[in-house]
């Protein structure tokens, strides 16, 4: 069970200020705690700390923030189910899916112990010409300073561990906004963190309203700033942004391509996996599906039939797979979309039924190019199918889109999957599998409106860090 209250984390202190930010258990819509806000006093009190800490955390031993780190490990592990229900409560998600995003929190801050000791520079030969014999050059990875980090609420543990574990890694003092929506994994995450030696100011944790947020973007004295969420805010946030470095992580109508050759009891599978995981609310989640003529009407028989087979409900039962969306009114967008399919053409498959916030598995064909179920990002549990017969024509589908995170191949041609490989639009194509598919060292960002920069430790750690070179001369007698 969550506790009555949270406080917010300043300069490494837990703070009850107040309870003024009521968060509901998302299946049954009633208030499941409350947690202390930040005011805009509160954000520049945290920046300031922040700032006071660049110095004494940059000169941490990497073998300190390693144990940091560790440490971290070590307390998720132990806390496991407990990060778990809390995802399950304030996120509504099915507690499997909870489990495994609890997972991969712990490989994250793993992987970031492992790279935070291998943070290495470079020995440059200079000797180019002989106006630089005896000049030796060296570069080494340093800090950058105090980040801003805005996470988003579809994965509260994991999409904040992303910013918060290669900061700890690189040397960076963070204040980081969790969604308002989902505060507490983060919140649980600073209250490990606080049980380490950190120096003061190292970290600040602060819900706050949206518009005491605005210091997190326009204050230059973040020396960067990493945004996950839609593209309408992060491409706004980057404009107000001033001099500071920007990583956004925004949104996606990932599609998905089943080739005639492909194995379709797998891509099934995956494919009922990576439309209608966690309620489809995943800016990778399977949204466009192309079908190959020649399996085209197998494919869509045994999606369809998979797909009522899901079990929808109360997200704490073990066998739930569809619980409820975020909130009532996310979910009467997207069933606004579906019906407009509908009314422009489009044919529904199965699905298309709202109760509340729990919005039905849906399948949809012959949705017209302009509907927003297909031009836009879902992120819910719907995906438009569609035949195809030429290879390099659905391609040029799958680009045809202002988005480009990630896209998923199902064939066993080699030259096919390098052929995807060189002209899809997007940050990662997934062979064999669907779009939907990340593991968390990898480098993981889009292209287009889908964002800016890549997550994944070892890279989020080199936009945390900047290059200082030393040139030394060795004089010629």
């Amino acid at each position: 069970m969550l506790r009555e209250t949270y406080p917010y984390y300043l300069a490494n202190k837990a703070v009850f200020a107040n309870a003024d930010l009521a968060v509901t258990d998302k299946y049954s819509g009633e208030v499941a705690t409350r947690v202390a806000m930040a005011d805009t006093g509160v954000i520049d009190s945290a920046i300031e700390w922040a700032v006071r800490a660049e110095k004494p955390l940059a000169a941490m031993p990497p073998y300190e923030r390693q144990a940091v780190l560790n440490h971290c490990v070590q307390r998720f592990q132990e806390r496991f189910e407990e990060l778990a229900e809390a995802l399950c409560i304030e996120a509504g998600k099915p507690i499997k899916d909870a489990r495994g995003e609890v997972s991969r929190l712990i490989d994250t801050f793993r992987v970031a112990a492992e790279e935070s000791v291998r943070i290495d520079g470079e020995v440059l030969n200079l000797e180019i010409s002989a106006r630089a014999r005896g000049y030796r050059g060296f570069v080494k990875r340093v800090p950058v300073g105090a980040c801003s980090f805005i996470s988003p609420f579809n994965f509260p543990l994991n999409l904040a561990a992303h910013k918060v574990a290669p900061a700890i890694a690189a040397g960076c003092p963070f204040v980081l906004k969790p969604a308002s929506r989902t505060p507490i994994g983060a919140l649980i995450i600073a209250e490990v963190l606080a049980e380490t030696d950190l120096p003061k100011g190292a970290f600040s944790v602060l819900p706050c309203h949206r518009e005491g947020a605005d210091l997190f973007t326009v204050d230059d004295r973040f020396k960067l700033l990493s945004f996950t969420g839609s593209p309408a805010v992060g491409w706004d946030l980057k404009a107000r942004a001033g001099r500071k470095k920007v990583v956004l992580e925004l949104g996606g109508n990932a599609a998905c391509v089943v080739d005639a050759d492909a194995d379709l009891d797998d891509a099934v599978e995956r494919l009922i996996f990576g439309a209608f995981y966690q309620s489809g609310q995943s800016c990778i989640g399977v949204q466009r599906i192309f079908g190959h003529a020649a399996i085209y009407d197998e494919l869509k028989q045994r999606l369809v039939e998979r797909t009522k087979q899901l079990k929808k409900g109360d997200p704490k039962e073990e066998e739930t797979f569809i619980g409820p969306m975020i909130s009532e009114g996310e979910a009467t967008r997207l069933h606004n979309w579906i019906k407009e399919g509908v009314e422009k053409g489009g044919t529904l498959l199965c699905g298309g039924n709202r109760d509340g916030a729990m919005l039905d598995p849906t399948l949809m064909e012959g949705v017209p190019k302009g509907c927003a179920v297909v031009e836009e990002e879902a992120f819910g549990p719907v995906a438009v199918l569609a035949p195809f017969e030429d290879f390099d024509a659905v391609l040029a589908q799958v680009n045809d889109s202002a988005f480009g995170l990630q896209a998923g191949i199902f064939t066993r041609d080699l030259y096919k999957a390098q052929q995807a490989w060189d002209e899809l639009h997007v940050g990662g194509v997934i062979i064999g599998d669907v779009p939907s598919w990340r593991v968390d060292n990898m480098p993981y960002g889009g292209v287009k409106d889908s964002g800016l920069g890549r997550e994944g430790i070892r890279w989020a750690i080199a936009d945390m860090t900047e290059e200082r070179l030393m040139v030394i001369r060795t004089p010629q007698t």
